[in-house]
């Protein structure tokens, strides 16, 4: 795939008329020219031509350069000897806004981590406002030494001294020859892959899975293209560990299944609200952004409509299919994200009797999803998307039901089955066994998916944390060695330490937020409430200078507003609810104005999920405050918390 739409030698641009450059531009934009856009182009190359001939260095340089993670292109990509800027016009612009620093910035980092002729190289990003007043330029500065330095802001007259000033400073002289067939392996939140995959990207061009999503894209694809030829109904499992890119796969077939003139309709459910309510946020604002700069008059409600068939809530979906008990859903591919937290036959039933007025429901939630796909006549295919371990909430069935509902219910269903859902935390041992000896079960390695994509600092943070909280102290220890100098984590027991060590590491748009466990009663002396529900829409799309924002570091979000989402740094708090004992964790919950045991086993696992869904969400790096607890009160005890503060201490975490 070509990544950008103009690119030549420097000496060759130097050469080449303005038309011919302006006319390959436009030859490879996907939207009709407008006058600005054009203007815009005309007026970057004119001053590129004037600063690179006075310059008088070779190089290569690259127009409309294609950041699919991001959704968007870098106006100008300069390579001169071993230093890459990144560069930022706003033309006829007179001053330098935040948000497009951080925009700028943000493609310098994607450059540094994902695209691999970029990693050892120095980046410059460079925001260039044409009308800003005459300033020299700061000094050029890599302030996490890694070689991405901070923005440098420019006008047209200290444009071409900055960029001398780079190269004083940081180029070694040394050409690169391959950087523009460099492989780009990027690794987007999930919010990214869902705005690049609505927008018409593939899964190959935002993930760095080295193919393991495309190879578990196809083989889902090939079930259900036999399902469709051959008229059958197939319910497909995937596992994979926190992070690998479950949520993403599940997108990738929703979007690739929508044909209709061929009546094909798929759909993405999940059981999440906050993932879904974020998701379709998401979609709508950046469909309305992408409209805009087409120069199309779109209205967001319509839009917004448009998302809501593409991305549903799975409760909705269960009422719809309510309506008439009869008649298929439109759709003949459901993707059911986060599967194993689909309620139980008690659940559900308690919720159909007292809020639906249907008394003596008698199916599990998963027995009745089943049945709505199973009224098509023709074929059907589901796909179930397993996290381990991702259990938080009462009444959640686990992969068990599902199971037990296809063989006691739906015979002539055929099973497609990751060998690992015997893993410990699927806890579907015996699931997978009964499939097996019911027969029609295949088994597919390509199911499940194996590389953390969320943490693409630290592959291994899912299996450190595991080894955590399993109290395998040695295991976790030797994991946390592994990747401690690429995934920045720290331990504090000062609040405020913690919101400065994260400003301090967040560069661009990086987002970061505080994270606390939705049964951490006791952190509100530190200003920390989660009985205060807050909005994920604004919490995790919002900006920085959005007091709802996670960037504010006010609100705290719990598992049950991240669970399925991510953020590149977090602060996670650590409460009393999950305390450190002899040789097991303690567990509690705080009641009036006391802690009391949690002995229910149940309860203890979803508290021990709870911590697994916080310690698993930061991308690029995070910082573990367990407070030192007050003498003064009894519900905050130091032996509550100084247990727990030592264990991870053990780890190897450096102190702050």
């Amino acid at each position: 795939m070509q990544r950008y739409f103009y690119a030549d030698s420097i000496a060759s641009f130097l050469a080449t008329d303005l038309d011919g450059i302006v006319g390959q531009l436009a030859r490879l934009n996907a939207f009709s020219l407008d006058l600005t856009q054009r203007d815009a182009w005309i007026a970057q190359i004119e001053l590129l031509k004037d600063l690179l001939s006075e310059l008088s260095l070779p190089g290569e340089i690259f127009f409309e350069y294609s950041i699919p993670r991001l959704g968007r292109r870098i106006d100008v990509v300069l390579l001169i000897d071993d230093v890459v800027f990144v560069i930022e016009f706003k033309v006829g612009e007179a001053s330098f806004p935040a948000h497009a620093i951080d925009q700028v910035w943000d493609y310098a980092l994607d450059l540094k981590n994902f695209h691999e002729a970029s990693h050892d190289l120095t980046i410059a990003p460079i925001l260039v406002a044409t009308q800003a007043p005459l300033e020299t330029p700061c000094p050029a500065t890599s302030p996490r030494d890694d070689g991405v330095l901070i923005p440098l802001r420019c006008n047209c007259d200290t444009l071409a001294p900055a960029i001398r000033g780079v190269l004083q400073s940081f180029a070694r002289g040394d050409l690169i020859n391959d950087w523009k067939t460099g492989r780009y392996s990027p690794t987007p939140t999930i919010i990214e892959a869902a705005q690049a995959l609505y927008s018409g990207h593939n899964v190959a061009e935002i993930s760095r899975s080295d193919g393991e999503l495309e190879r578990t894209t196809d083989i889902l694809e090939a079930v259900i293209e036999d399902a469709r030829l051959n008229n059958r109904k197939c319910i497909c499992f995937v596992t994979g560990v926190p992070g690998a890119g479950k949520t993403l796969v599940g997108l990738n077939i929703a979007t690739k299944h929508i044909n209709h003139e061929e009546k094909l309709h798929s759909v993405f459910l999940s059981g999440n609200g906050p993932l879904v309510s974020v998701l379709r946020e998401a979609l709508t604002r950046d469909q309305l952004r992408r409209d805009r700069e087409a120069g199309k008059k779109t209205i967001k409600e319509q839009i917004r409509s448009r998302v809501k068939m593409f991305i549903q809530n799975v409760h909705h979906f269960r009422d719809d299919c309510l309506v008439d008990r009869s008649r298929p859903p439109i759709e003949h591919v459901a993707i059911f994200d986060e599967a194993q937290r689909a309620w139980n036959l008690d659940r559900t039933a308690n919720f159909m009797r007292q809020r639906k007025n249907v008394p003596g429901f008698d199916q599990s939630e998963p027995e009745f999803l089943i049945s709505c796909l199973d009224r098509h006549e023709d074929w059907a295919v589901i796909i179930c998307l397993v996290g381990g371990g991702q259990e938080i909430n009462l009444g959640e069935a686990g992969i068990q039901e599902w199971v037990d509902a296809i063989i006691r219910s739906y015979p002539d269903w055929h099973a497609y089955v990751s060998p690992r859902l015997t893993d410990s935390e699927y806890s579907s041992g015996m699931a997978v066994k009964q499939l097996r000896e019911r027969g029609k079960c295949i088994l597919t390695e390509e199911l499940h998916l194996t590389v953390a994509m969320r943490s693409f600092r630290a592959e291994q943070l899912s299996a450190f944390v595991k080894n955590l909280l399993d109290l395998e102290l040695r295991e976790a220890r030797q994991l946390y060695a592994s990747f401690q100098d690429r995934y920045p984590m720290a331990l504090t027991r000062d609040i405020q330490l913690a919101k400065e060590w994260i400003r301090e590491h967040a560069r661009g748009g990086e987002r970061y937020g505080v994270l606390a466990s939705s049964s951490a009663q006791r952190l509100k002396p530190y200003a920390i409430d989660v009985r205060v529900k807050v909005d994920p829409v604004h919490w995790f799309l919002n900006p920085k200078d959005d007091v709802r924002s996670s960037f504010y570091m006010e609100d705290v979000a719990t598992e049950f507003q991240v669970q399925g989402l991510e953020l590149d740094w977090a602060c996670v708090t650590w409460d009393a609810d999950l305390r450190k004992g002899d040789d097991s964790w303690t567990h509690f919950s705080f009641r009036g104005r006391r802690w009391t045991r949690v002995r229910k086993t149940e309860n203890q696992r979803y508290l021990k999920n709870a911590y697994r869904v916080l310690l698993t969400r930061a991308r690029q790096g995070m910082v573990i405050v367990v407070p030192p607890g007050d003498p003064s009160d009894p519900t905050r005890r130091a032996e509550y918390y100084d247990r727990t503060y030592e264990y991870l201490a053990d780890t190897g975490l450096p102190i702050l």
